[in-house]
């Protein structure tokens, strides 16, 4: 099986690429224009296997895709290529629009074309899945969980582009008949997330003595999904899920973002403990919270465990220490970003708003 994987040098694409050529069998070409979030370091190892192509393409570029489809004869796309940092789309959201919106549709057009010409077995097996956020949803109150029958309310650029995306899908499978799948997952984490999001961003600044930003009080709750219980997840859905159904994708592990932050400075004490002692939790510092922030997600996963015989293998706590540990004993990775690509500012000042007003 041959798989065309966009946004395969991403966070999440990058495990999903380590995950398929990892099985010894699979055939992957990455398509990626390696944006400043981009890990190709999390492909070196996949990278030698005679079964892996790179194709530094944007998908917005339309005769790019079809030379690349043309090329390869892929058996089923995973579409992950997306922008995906909320905080940047409160910012400036053209970004989102154009890559989460049009690079959609550009993808579903040339996929759809490609379908079209193929016959019999291959034309019967070929799969589009999508992959998508719980953030589609908008905000839960304090009980209750999304499931794949949750209305959409997204309330931030990033998300409304996302939704914007499961749409197209969805009116591509309804209209052109093109065989899809979608799954929306919870917050991912884990070894190579770019240093804009929490965890990492956590665990960098409590190693380095720096404050530790909180966005308002610390009560905002997100459901926790290990990457590579993640990546398992999407195979799986790809594989063996229903053409034209919807799939969440949770970890099981709800917990508010002081919460989150606490265990990280805990760990970090306990695996490089301060000089002269004492607990990195006096380095949080709360700060004014972000637009529109969505106060808790939580996802119902009992259909992908159920209808796909899934279910996460780590826990948040199991999960965490690793992670925790990848990051202190991988400096060099990630302060070669904070040197050239991001020096852990605060993002998300709605920056588009004021110059609107």
């Amino acid at each position: 099986m041959k798989i065309l994987v966009t946004g395969g040098a991403g966070f999440i694409g990058s495990a999903v690429v380590r995950h398929l050529i990892g099985d010894g069998e699979t055939a992957v070409v990455n398509v990626d224009k390696l944006t400043y979030a981009a890990t190709p370091e999390a492909l070196e190892d996949a990278a030698e296997s005679p079964r892996y192509a790179f194709s530094k393409t944007d998908i917005c570029d339309g005769p790019a895709l079809r030379r690349l489809f043309a090329e390869h004869r892929p058996d089923a796309v995973m579409h992950l290529a997306a922008e995906s940092h909320v905080d940047r789309s409160i910012d400036d959201a053209a970004d989102f629009i154009e890559t989460n919106v049009v690079g959609t549709y550009r993808l579903l057009e040339t996929a759809t074309a490609y379908w079209r010409e193929l016959e019999g077995a291959e034309r019967s097996a070929f799969r589009f899945h999508h992959i998508s956020t719980d953030e589609v949803f908008g905000a839960l109150g304090p009980e209750g969980y999304f499931t794949e029958e949750t209305p959409y309310r997204p309330n931030s650029p990033y998300s409304a582009s996302k939704a914007s995306s499961d749409h197209f899908v969805r009116a591509w499978h309804q209209t052109y008949g093109l065989p899809v799948v979608t799954s929306n997952c919870s917050n991912n984490y884990g070894l190579y997330q770019f240093p804009e999001k929490l965890i990492p961003l956590m665990i960098i600044n409590a190693l380095t003595e720096k404050p530790l930003p909180v966005y308002g009080k610390g009560e905002n709750v997100r459901d926790w999904l290990h990457v590579d219980d993640h990546a398992c997840a999407l195979v799986a859905v790809l594989t063996r899920g229903q053409v034209g159904e919807t799939y969440n994708v949770g970890g099981d592990s709800e917990l508010r973002n002081i919460d989150v932050v606490n265990m990280i400075c805990d760990l970090v004490d306990e695996l490089r403990p301060r000089q002269g002692g004492g607990s990195r939790r006096d380095l949080i510092t709360y700060v004014t919270d972000r637009p529109g922030h969505d106060l808790r997600y939580a996802v119902d996963a009992s259909k992908v465990k159920r209808e796909l015989n899934w279910a996460p293998q780590e826990s948040f706590a199991s999960g965490l220490r690793k992670t925790v540990a990848w990051y202190l004993d991988h400096q060099d990775w990630w302060r070669g970003i904070l040197e050239r690509r991001y020096a852990g500012e605060r993002l998300g000042l709605s920056k588009a708003g004021q110059k609107a007003g």
